[in-house]
């Protein structure tokens, strides 16, 4: 935690610590613990699923890999029904990566999701037999994708009208069973590594302050591969109603989804509100993913990526950086890990962030 300051832990605990002799009699002014992070998201209910739901089966699947199913239509499914599991793997350390998979979205015009989660894989930042990945010998939990709204969704849907529900956004409650097991198998990790891809990338903001809420002090790097919240005016707002998850939008925050359609001060309200936390983004400044459904494709993409990630270093210079790519490519941290962006590739960039190296510097090609 030496990265994150004392003084702050110390805040954090409430806790006092008299560096000289010190007599219980003498008056002292304690100082006013640092308020909850993410207090207001939990008041408006975004942890209520936490502590619900338990698996109905689990299964090793390979070494250190556990599988936990979970099979009633009552309890996390996958938006079209099918069955929804995720994963655990042990590894040498007492350090956590969380990984939530990608998988596309479900909106009311478009629908493209998968509809069955990508079981537990092995290459990228997830490759435990690459010496020189940075992550190889971490504990890992693995949430797979197929809820169809960046984990968040909490909504039954009637899509075509015939007075019957086909869609079952269960998204809020997969992630927060999912994460109710990975803090039960790893209770006390000395840091974490929260990462996703694509939609994983966008739902990393979604589990934060659920992974906060779980992990109170301990301190959380947030990778966000190709999820950077830049979408057309009205487009998060639409999602909002669709999917039912408005409760992860602060009441207080009015600017956090911008006139511009897009979630930069949403990240900024996030590293604003948990100050023991940091946050990249890596991307492809012309992700043809993300700039099919945005006004002005491409370019119009370059533009606001760029300015976003400007806006929350010049904010955030100690706890922001990012890693943006020339070229239309889709997702870095695991089939893109040797990738050379500016300089560097995805894997040494990331290993400089976790060992804290003063080379860890936002770059692009």
């Amino acid at each position: 935690m030496e990265r994150y300051g004392l003084l702050y832990v110390l805040f954090l605990t409430g806790t006092l610590v008299c560096v000289t002799s010190c007599s219980k009699d003498e008056d002292m002014e304690m100082p006013t613990p640092a308020s909850t992070p993410f207090q207001e998201l939990y008041d408006q209910g975004i942890d209520r699923y936490l502590g619900t739901f338990t698996p109905s089966s689990t299964q090793g699947v390979s070494a250190g890999v556990t599988e936990y199913v979970f099979s009633s239509l009552d309890a996390p499914i996958c938006y079209t029904g099918n069955q929804f599991s995720m994963f655990t793997r042990d590894g040498s350390t007492n350090n956590l990566l969380i990984f939530l998979q990608g998988g596309g979205v479900c909106g009311p015009q478009d629908c493209s999701a998968i509809e069955t989660g990508i079981p537990f894989v092995t290459f990228g930042l997830l490759n435990p037999a690459d010496a020189q990945n940075p992550t190889a010998n971490y504990n890992v939990g693995y949430v797979p994708y197929c809820d169809g709204s960046f984990l968040m969704g909490d909504n039954d849907v009637d899509s075509d009208g015939d007075g019957t529900t086909d869609r079952t956004f269960r998204g809020l409650q997969n992630l927060s069973a999912s994460l109710d097991v990975i803090s039960q198998k790893f209770p006390a990790p000395d840091r974490i590594v929260l990462a996703g891809n694509s939609a994983g990338g966008f739902a990393v903001h979604a589990g934060l302050p659920l992974v906060r809420k779980l992990y109170p002090g301990v301190p959380i790097d947030v990778i966000n591969d190709s999820g950077p919240g830049i979408l057309d005016p009205g487009s998060m707002n639409s999602l909002i109603d669709y999917w039912n998850v408005g409760a992860f939008f602060p009441a207080s925050c009015t600017d956090c989804i911008g006139a511009d359609g897009n979630l930069t001060d949403y990240h900024k309200y996030q590293l604003t509100e948990d100050p023991n936390m940091r946050l990249v983004y890596i991307c492809a400044k012309q992700d043809a993913t993300l700039s099919a459904g945005l006004a002005g494709g491409g370019p119009s993409l370059e533009t606001q990526l760029m300015a976003a990630a400007a806006e929350l270093n010049a904010a955030f210079p100690e706890r922001f950086n990012s890693l943006l790519a020339n070229g239309d490519e889709h997702t870095f941290i695991l089939s893109g890990f040797n990738d050379s962006i500016g300089g560097t590739t995805v894997r040494q960039w990331l290993t400089d962030m976790l060992n804290d190296s003063e080379d860890w510097t936002s770059r692009m090609d």
